[in-house]
């Protein structure tokens, strides 16, 4: 990236600026995940002037872009080679927010299980410090080991370490075939088979249970695809309808998100519950939608916070408030303070004197 673009002169000014005179900054793209996380603070630091794609390489399944690029504009340069990003970030917004956004929040959508996440996908990446300096991790290439992987170490930070300038991701061409089938079960019973199918060679690509209703959605090569519906059997869902149910647990427009953010509104909380895949059904209070094969579940409840966290510690996850009014018990869940200490050593690496997104990742950090 070269260092007259005006764009970046520009990012580079104000984090300098921001240093020199003790003021902290907000990082902001498509702004679309301001509710997630902890409270913006800071003056703005807008990236969406640092926009386009740099270089894409179909036949190398690569492609880089700048930190202000839409998600929206990727996508459809992808979508034109038959290729798109397999970890399906959420597009809360129309457009689905930027590129930088994308890898700072880390967040996947409901493939996550079977082809892994936005960490996973990260190949290199170009961050501006808190001193203002350009600095480049990883590369543009998938066989890339060298040194410490700082570019995937982005993904998730919530702009604590620095901005996102450009990022190299890997692609995949899109599946040749695709069906949506639907089983009437309960919730033991769906992460029971979930389970028992994740132990067979079936090309399940994504699954989500909720209202004694289980749907899974089968990828892959048509012969896969079609063996795979004889196999598990359930109620195959009409081939228009099952790319809208997805892009909708995607974005979280479907009906259970719709329903939790009017529970949210009056009082509840909408919880991301990280969990093995192979534990039962949590005794918490509220309603429950299950991703992942069983390891991802969204809770809409108005359990106290200190409840809903010792149940999950109990069997072994974690537990994040993704949306709601009272957050006084932290977003994300607590650290021992090992993992703390590595926390707070890494900020102060990138960023010294604390400009980036204060405290959005961890209060005090």
């Amino acid at each position: 990236m070269p260092d007259t673009d005006p764009a970046l002169r520009r990012l580079v000014d104000q984090v300098k600026s921001a240093g020199t005179h003790a003021e902290t900054l907000d990082i902001r793209g498509g702004n679309t995940k301001a509710f997630y996380g902890e409270k913006q603070q800071g003056a703005i630091l807008d990236t969406t002037g640092l926009r386009g794609i740099s270089v894409y390489e179909p036949t190398e399944l690569v492609i880089t872009a700048r930190c202000g690029t839409p998600l929206a504009e990727l996508e459809a340069t992808l979508a034109e080679r038959g290729q798109y990003l397999p970890f399906e970030p959420p597009h809360f917004a129309p457009g689905g927010g930027t590129v930088g956004g994308m890898v700072a929040a880390g967040l996947s959508g409901p493939s996550r299980a079977a082809v892994g996440s936005v960490r996973d996908f990260v190949l290199g990446a170009t961050l501006l410090n808190g001193r203002g300096d350009v600095l480049s991790f990883g590369g543009q290439v998938m066989k890339n080991v060298a040194g410490y992987d700082v570019s995937r170490l982005l993904a998730g930070s919530m702009g604590a370490l620095g901005v996102i300038l450009e990022v190299s991701l890997k692609v995949l061409p899109m599946a040749s075939a695709s069906a949506t089938v639907r089983f009437q079960i309960d919730e033991a019973t769906a992460l029971q088979r979930l389970n028992e199918w994740a132990g067979k060679p079936l090309p399940i690509n994504a699954s989500a249970w909720w209202s004694d209703t289980l749907v899974v959605r089968l990828r892959g090569a048509f012969a896969a695809v079609n063996a795979a519906i004889d196999a598990l059997g359930g109620d195959l869902i009409e081939a228009d309808l099952g790319p809208p149910f997805w892009q909708g647990l995607r974005d979280h427009t479907d009906e259970f998100f719709a329903h939790a953010g009017k529970a949210v509104d009056g009082g509840a909380t909408l919880w991301r519950l990280s969990v093995p895949s192979t534990t039962p059904p949590l005794k918490l209070h509220g309603e429950t939608l299950v991703e992942w094969g069983g390891a991802q579940r969204w809770l809409v409840s108005a359990q106290a916070a200190a409840q809903v966290r010792e149940a999950v510690k109990l069997a072994g996850g974690h537990a994040t408030i993704f949306l709601g009014k009272d957050k006084s018990a932290g977003v994300f869940a607590p650290l021992a303070p090992a993992l703390m200490r590595i926390h707070r050593n890494l900020k102060k690496s990138f960023d010294p004197a604390g400009v980036f997104n204060p405290g959005r990742l961890y209060t005090g950090l």
